[in-house]
């Protein structure tokens, strides 16, 4: 067998235990490119530090409570701007961005602008709203996809662009209104002075 055989042979071998944690795709996750299923693959990449290195992502010191901040092994390019740090809140993903004025982009990108004031920047749009079923209760939801960009005071001259994506309940339909109950005549008091007068 030649050494080149021998070194195909082994290659494949690794194929099974590799191939079933497929990377994840920054970029596509930060540009809502990608869907909920995609999305949980995520949490516990960034829950392992050794996950998370193994996928590109350097932990960080935290510098916002409400987010967890990793510099990229290599840095990505979304929305046409480079960034070398990612950010996951909650069901967010976003890239820093060195951006101060974040409302160009936003008007790129066809963004409606929620909060726009000098300390505080944000706007966003729904890309995708879907019925689905959720698949461990049978329950059907909605999932939805979020495009965002914000300032945040932790981050000075830096804009936060990224997507959210979440399954939530369908809203309550409205209960019909009750009938209205017939109006009763007012009640008369029995020692009410007579209206003649007499």
């Amino acid at each position: 067998m030649t050494a080149l055989k021998t070194l195909c042979l082994g290659l494949l071998a690794l194929l099974p235990a590799t191939a079933s944690a497929a990377p994840l795709d920054l970029a596509a996750l930060i540009e809502c490119r990608q869907g909920l299923a995609d999305f949980n693959a995520v949490a516990p990449v960034v829950a392992d530090p050794l996950k998370a290195v193994a996928n590109g992502l350097q932990p960080l010191p935290p510098g916002n409570p409400f987010m967890t901040e990793f510099r990229l092994a290599t840095p990505l390019t979304v929305f046409g701007q480079r960034t070398e740090s990612v950010a996951v809140a909650g069901a967010s993903i976003m890239a820093i961005l060195d951006l101060a004025d974040p409302r160009p982009l936003a008007k790129t990108l066809a963004l409606e602008d929620g909060v726009d004031n000098p300390g505080k920047f944000m706007a966003g749009r729904e890309l995708v709203s879907r019925d689905v079923t959720d698949p461990t209760t049978g329950e059907p939801m909605i999932e939805s996809v979020i495009l965002s960009l914000s300032t945040v005071k932790s981050h000075p001259g830096k804009t936060l662009a990224g997507c959210t994506y979440s399954l939530d309940l369908p809203p309550e339909e409205e209960p019909a209104p009750a009938p209205e109950a017939p109006v009763a005549p007012p009640a008369t008091s029995v020692n009410a002075a007579p209206a003649s007068g007499r």
